[in-house]
């Protein structure tokens, strides 16, 4: 063999080589994009205790939020009328953290109180929609 066809062949493998490695890299359109975690618009569960003593309605719970600097309301208002269905609405409220927070879900305690019956049913809304209760 003479030395042009060594350098022939030395030349094609080498293409081969940086052909294949060419191929093999990953190329920055073939990465996909990171997917974040969306926050659940859907409604919390909330945890609720209701104690009575002396005509006054103590209500007390805890709601998880999306980070730890959010602040939560809590109001009671008697809702209806005294003489068909009356209800306690639970109305707590919370606005979305715009400043710098670590985002870890953190459960926030409340209370309120209310002076109403001792049988009226309790209906609890976060932000203006109705949520599901759990009660301690």
């Amino acid at each position: 063999m003479s030395r042009t066809h060594l350098w022939v062949s030395a030349g094609i493998i080498a293409l081969l080589i940086i052909i294949a490695f060419a191929l093999s890299v990953p190329h920055t359109h073939d990465v996909g994009t990171i997917k974040v975690a969306t926050v659940a618009t859907s409604t919390p569960v909330v945890a609720i205790r209701d104690v009575y003593k002396k005509g006054q309605h103590t209500i007390t719970g805890s709601i998880t939020v999306p980070d730890a600097c959010i602040p939560v309301a809590a109001s009671a208002t008697l809702v209806g009328n005294a003489s068909s269905t009356e209800n306690i609405l639970l109305a707590l409220t919370f606005q979305p953290d715009s400043s710098m927070c670590l985002e870890v879900p953190t459960v926030v305690t409340f209370q309120a109180n209310l002076p109403a019956p001792s049988s009226v049913p309790l209906i609890v809304t976060v932000n203006g929609a109705v949520a599901s209760t759990t009660h301690l």
